[in-house]
């Protein structure tokens, strides 16, 4: 691939990252303070405990940490789908947009055939092995993520983002 299709592709694919990263905090925003730290269900995660999943498992772990080998914090087990009660909302979502600023920066001069430099110890290889690989698995983590907000956001107060500009009926 030339380097200017490359530049494309791999702009492109940042754009369609930021596209759900920015559905992702419109849904958790647009939902009652209350609903934000309740659970809708039986497996009990919050709209927070997306957005800090999101934070600290996908963002930091892919771009950060397996990506561009930065030693950075990150969570253990469960600990990544938690939020600190006393962190506020906004707080909460300051801090995913700032994750995902510095994510994208990690990964900015790196080629979409990168491969990742760092995976857990003890874990055998990586299931990505490239940068192009790691961009479409956030994606897509993102993506899945943000459709569980928006169910979410439909039980609480019924609100919809649906992709329909007119009623099929």
């Amino acid at each position: 691939m030339d380097m200017n299709a490359e530049q494309t592709t791999k702009r492109e694919l940042l754009e369609w990252l930021d596209a759900q990263r920015t559905h992702v905090v419109e849904q958790v925003m647009a939902m009652p303070a209350e609903a934000r730290r309740r659970s809708q269900v039986p497996s009990g995660w919050t709209p927070r405990g997306v957005i800090r999943h999101l934070t600290l498992d996908v963002e930091r772990v892919w771009f950060r940490a397996v990506m561009a080998g930065e030693q950075v914090d990150l969570p253990q087990g469960y600990d990544g789908w938690t939020a600190p009660d006393l962190q506020s909302d906004e707080e909460l979502v300051e801090q995913y947009v700032d994750e995902c600023r510095l994510a994208k920066a990690a990964v900015a001069e790196l080629r979409l055939d990168a491969e990742p430099v760092w995976w857990f110890e003890d874990s055998g290889n990586p299931p990505h092995s490239s940068l192009r690989e790691v961009l479409l698995h956030v994606i897509v983590e993102t993506a899945t993520h943000a459709g569980h907000l928006d169910i979410c956001r439909e039980l609480v107060d019924g609100g919809q983002r649906l992709v329909l500009d007119e009623p099929t009926t």
